[in-house]
């Protein structure tokens, strides 16, 4: 199955919850999940729904982040794997830590980009630098001390300044130049700093079944 290309906020109501979709109107509070609540979408969508089960709770859980990320299943699998062979915190966290190490992420939270798939595109298309050199893999984790830049001369170069404009608070984890379109990962992600509204326990229980 391909990547969505639908309209994104029918995937935050069916959900529940903002996942940062959409980007300015996220901030103005005009999504339709704020519009119209936490309703899902479709004719259906008023009708009185049974408790979930234990599955469908798991399946939630796991189409957050798969979302939120745009992560398919195959990769979503292996982050899984590594997060589970950790030993020093939690499955659960470590598969945030490694979602949010992710170079397009970076980028989103540097404030750089106003969605995750707008950060994608900047890194797919060749515009962003890691330590002075072009990566264009949007998956590739980012260590400590790992210098992130927008190529000179970029043409998305206006994109990004009217982004960094409307950007919120930065993680503590990352250090930010919006001037110089730049940033820096300072340390690893603590679960505290990672917003998304998931309850992971439960994605890794979903896992652990197969």
């Amino acid at each position: 199955m391909g990547r969505y290309t639908g309209p994104v906020e029918k995937l935050e109501r069916r959900e529940g919850v903002a996942l940062d979709l959409k980007g300015e109107r996220h901030l103005r509070r005009k999504t339709a999940l704020e519009r119209r609540g936490a309703q899902p979408p479709g004719e259906h969508g008023m009708r009185r729904r049974r408790a979930p089960s234990v599955y469908a709770q798991q399946l939630r859980e796991t189409q957050k982040l798969k979302i939120a990320y745009g992560v398919r299943e195959r990769q979503f699998r292996r982050y899984v794997l590594l997060a589970r062979k950790r030993r020093d915190i939690t499955a659960g966290e470590a598969l945030l830590e490694l979602l949010e190490r992710r170079l397009d992420n970076v980028v989103f939270c540097l404030g750089l980009a106003t969605t995750r798939r707008q950060a994608r595109q900047f890194v797919a298309h060749g515009h962003v630098h890691v330590d002075g050199r072009r990566v264009d893999i949007c998956s590739a984790l980012l260590d400590e001390g790992a210098r992130v830049t927008l190529r000179a001369g970029s043409p998305v170069e206006p994109l990004a300044r009217d982004a960094t404009e409307t950007v919120g608070r930065v993680p503590g984890w990352l250090e930010a130049d919006h001037d110089g379109l730049s940033g820096r990962v300072l340390r690893r992600p603590r679960r505290d700093e990672i917003s998304i509204p998931v309850t992971e326990q439960l994605v890794i229980e979903r896992y652990s079944r197969r």
